[in-house]
């Protein structure tokens, strides 16, 4: 997509102080390499079968399906990956490139919902790489067990405490971090976002999970869905699985953002729905901002959708009106948490739930021999608490 380097469209780029551009442009180099070194990427597979536990599979809710009475719904359970959501995919690809290509010493990154901070830990732990991990006390409060888990894998959990003290100020940090150990260390971004090359890195690391839905819907219906439906944070889960339907134009495609409160209330993470523009942390996309072009304060109920800006195929997938994209509120992510917990037994991740919300909304009117695909991007154990919490349900 996009015929510039580095650009889908007009959106992308690379916007970094000139102290991170010998970093990025090594880290385009080993990429390069990577892509085409077969001892690499056959490294990198037989992890996934064998570490990560791939490929995931593609579960027909059946209980959902006739609760509904309308199109048949399947989910890509990448919540069964290890780690329990689709992150691993990218944290072991990019801990590879640090340790086999670029031979560094240390890797850092930024988590919002923590699943991205336990599988750039455990990828860090596999490699023997040392690793800190960025986050949000906001954050830390919300994921107390995925700290847990990430200073269990060795890492250290450093705390961010400015700001909204959530997912844009821990990606700050890092920044920070990484341009004062560029030699040393490599930055393991989470997302399809960020300066060039990392929208296209994080994309090729997770496209597995397009690949793998393909052929698994053909082989059980013949036929491909009439719908995919994915949470869209920074892009990750959602891009890795819509990249293998770009070209069927008969597959419709829905991202969800985080509608939080309610669009009118100011409280969301719904770039889209915004539709400013501009350049944060690195790219030129859509972003969270006021007149001034001060970045917005954001909320959501899940830590992992809670960004001010958008990956940039996603606005450029916007634009040419590829994939819609709508929001889901707090309220409507909780009770596709719960339904989907009830009817068939799979707690998601707040995260997902929101795609599980859009499915709700959506299935009813369909015709029944139709076929929604819903990404499961993460499994939600991380959350009970927090649902408990907000619910007065204190465990």
């Amino acid at each position: 997509m996009g015929r510039k380097r580095g650009y889908f469209g007009d959106y992308g780029g690379r916007f970094v102080p000139e102290t991170l551009m010998p970093a990025l442009e090594e880290l385009e180099r080993a990429f390069g390499r990577a892509k085409v070194d077969k001892d690499f990427i056959n490294e990198f597979e037989s992890l996934l079968k064998d570490y990560v536990g791939r490929p995931t599979p593609l579960y027909f809710a059946r209980r959902l399906t006739e609760y509904f009475k309308g199109a048949k719904i399947y989910l890509k359970r990448e919540d069964l990956a290890h780690t329990g959501a689709h992150k691993i995919n990218n944290a072991l690809g990019q801990a590879l490139l640090a340790s086999r290509l670029m031979k560094k010493e240390r890797i850092i990154a930024e988590t919002g919902a923590g699943q991205h901070g336990v599988a750039t830990a455990t990828a860090a732990s596999l490699t023997g790489l040392n690793c800190e991990i960025y986050m949000g006390t906001e954050d830390i409060r919300r994921q107390a067990l995925n700290v847990f888990r990430m200073n269990l894998l060795g890492a250290r959990v450093v705390p961010v405490d400015t700001g909204s003290k959530t997912l844009k100020d821990a990606i700050n940090e890092a920044l920070r971090d990484w341009t004062t150990n560029v030699r040393t260390t490599h930055y393991v971004m989470g997302t399809v976002f960020g300066p060039h090359p990392y929208p296209s890195l994080v994309r090729f690391f997770q496209s597995i999970i397009g690949r793998e839905a393909r052929k698994q819907i053909l082989k059980k219906e013949g036929k491909l869905p009439s719908v995919l439906i994915a949470c869209v944070g920074g892009g990750s889960n959602s891009i890795g699985l819509f990249s293998a339907f770009l070209n069927d134009r008969d597959v419709q495609m829905i991202g969800v953002e985080a509608g939080g409160f309610g669009i009118n209330s100011g409280k969301h993470a719904a770039r889209f729905a915004h539709a400013a523009k501009g350049i944060f942390q690195g790219c030129f996309s859509y972003v969270l901002e006021d007149r001034d072009g001060n970045i917005l304060q954001t909320h959501s109920v899940s830590a992992g959708l809670d960004y001010a800006s958008v990956g940039p195929e996603h606005a450029y997938l916007h634009d040419i009106k590829r994939v819609k994209y709508t929001y889901a509120t707090d309220e409507e992510a909780l009770e596709a948490f719960e339904l989907l917990s009830r009817l068939e037994g799979i707690i998601p991740a707040l995260e997902s739930a929101h795609a599980v919300a859009e499915c709700i909304k959506i299935a009813p009117t369909m015709p029944k021999d139709s076929i929604i695909v819903v990404n499961l991007s993460g499994r939600g154990d991380k959350d009970v608490q927090e649902v408990a919490r907000i619910k007065g349900k204190f465990i």
